[in-house]
């Protein structure tokens, strides 16, 4: 059996995460997650992509969403808005527990590596799950309004403003979390989630030393463009608001040299020659993932390919 590790952000990379746990040991997979969208709101930190993985990954996530937690309700929001506080990041009571006690516990001095692992242990995630870095790295969109936060963008903006560029605000001085080059230098191969690859991939990537750790290792990505759209998120929007076609061959374009594999979904099986002349080897399956059984059957194709074709160099 391999070691994987799998960079992740969204909820696409968490149903893939989710799909790799089932075929995978827990010791034999390794999760890093963008911290770019963490914020502070309410007073509270909040860790969006992590907290959506360790949901999925715990079968504890809102299956109609993907992100929050199930058998949700919404009293405190309601009654923020009678109090006319600001309810456009929609934190459920339950999801508010989280973010409850990750706060005291950053606030007491604590890393956000050492509460996430305990986090697991209380709600049964097996698989390590890492944030990309301990240091904040939050990223500023700038756009045709204006530089903003990531959440103000995408959530209270819905991701209209036009997209110019990213920052990941003190990139620069930030670390790699405990054990996150330790898993990378001994796994086997590295999976590229199904994540948005500007503002989910990206900022773990400038962490220093990550790059670096992922290209000396037999690295494949899974697009999450499927016939030229996202199947959430603004990823194809970014792509075209940057003067590219929103398309798979994009995707794999972006991470370039990265990439010994790629994963295109059935509908971009046309394109599939086009990334072999990258020089990287192309994988056309259905990349569609709408339920547990289909994360598995997803995971299990790209293992089975990267067992063939990636960690063999043939």
């Amino acid at each position: 059996m391999m070691k994987v590790v799998a960079l992740a952000g969204g909820v696409g990379g968490a149903r893939l995460v989710d799909g790799l746990a089932q075929c995978l040991p827990p010791e034999d997979l390794t999760v890093i997650v963008n911290t770019g969208d963490d914020f502070e709101h309410l007073g509270l930190h909040i860790s969006p992509d992590l907290d959506t993985v360790c949901y999925t990954l715990g079968g504890i996530a809102n299956p109609p969403t993907g992100w929050g937690r199930a058998h949700e309700s919404w009293r405190m929001l309601e009654s923020l808005a009678e109090l006319g506080g600001p309810t456009w990041f929609r934190i459920g009571d339950r999801d508010l527990a989280t973010h409850l006690e990750r706060t005291r516990r950053l606030c007491s001095g604590e890393a956000l590596s050492k509460i996430t692992q305990e986090f697991c242990c209380a709600w049964g995630v097996l698989p390590l799950v890492l944030p990309a870095s301990d240091q904040p790295v939050p990223t500023w969109v700038s756009t045709d309004q204006g530089e903003m936060h990531f959440q103000e963008y995408f959530v209270k903006r819905q991701c209209q403003p036009r997209v110019q560029g990213f920052r990941f605000a003190g990139v620069e001085a930030a670390e790699p979390a405990p054990g996150v080059l330790s898993a990378l230098l001994s796994c086997d191969l590295v999976v590229i989630c199904p994540s948005n690859p500007w503002v989910s991939i990206a900022p773990i990537l400038a962490v220093p030393g990550i790059r670096a750790a992922v290209a000396a290792k037999p690295t494949l990505a899974v697009s999450p463009l499927i016939a030229g759209k996202a199947v959430k998120g603004p990823a194809a929007k970014m792509y075209r608001e940057f003067g590219q076609p929103a398309s798979a061959l994009s995707v794999a374009s972006h991470y370039g040299d990265l990439l010994a594999g790629f994963v295109l979904d059935r509908l971009d099986a046309r394109l599939a020659p086009e990334v072999e002349a990258m020089g990287i080897r192309p994988l056309v399956v259905n990349t569609l993932m709408k339920t547990r059984a289909s994360r598995r059957r997803l995971a299990r194709e790209i293992l089975d390919f990267a067992e063939r074709f990636v960690l063999t160099g043939n």
